[in-house]
């Protein structure tokens, strides 16, 4: 699995239709401003999305809905991004800590073999010979290959690299990934 620009540590999944794409760190400016610091491999996603939902956590059921009136890159790892009706500091300063969240519609088509993160996580995962492995809880960026956690039935986490020579096919139909199993993955030690 490359890295790629949801790809989060993220446990719960945001409202149907929606990635969490990173969080409101602070407010820049008079005018509204935002500096969002973003998730993952880089702001491209945030830069050029036409609207983002504000919302106050994971789970939110009801995140507020903004047109982005501008973006621009920002401090090393943000954005500075300003919403439609957002329009003094104050206002900027009250949505600080809160996620910021696209429609899948919106997200930058992937190369073959890239995934976001919220298309894997939540999938089942079975060795090549069909045993079943558990299911994607979290994945971990690492800066080499990222890590999924897998959870078992019993509830015992496995931590499975998702370098490409181990995933051997992923099925976001299905909700599914077949990995090799090379011997000792799943010891426990």
């Amino acid at each position: 699995m490359e890295r790629t620009a949801a790809s989060t540590s993220s446990t719960e999944a945001p409202p149907a239709g929606w990635v969490a794409l990173g969080r409101i760190v602070a407010a820049h400016g008079l005018r509204g401003q935002l500096r969002v610091r973003y998730f993952a491999a880089g702001p491209e996603n945030l830069l050029r999305a036409p609207e983002l939902a504000v919302a106050a956590r994971e789970g939110d059921p009801e995140p507020v809905r903004y047109e982005v009136a501008s973006a621009s890159p920002g401090r090393a790892g943000e954005v500075r991004v300003a919403l439609g009706g957002v329009e003094c500091r104050e206002a900027a300063e009250g949505l600080k800590g809160r996620l910021v969240m696209v429609e899948h519609r919106h997200l930058e088509p992937l190369r073959e073999g890239e995934y976001y993160g919220y298309q894997i996580v939540g999938c089942r995962v079975e060795a090549e010979d069909g045993r079943p492995i558990g299911t994607v809880r979290e994945i971990w960026e690492t800066g080499a290959p990222d890590v999924l956690v897998v959870e078992d039935e019993a509830g015992a986490q496995h931590l499975i690299p998702a370098a490409r020579g181990l995933l051997r096919e992923v099925d976001f139909e299905r909700r599914r990934i077949v990995i090799e199993l090379p011997p000792g993955l799943l010891d426990s030690g």
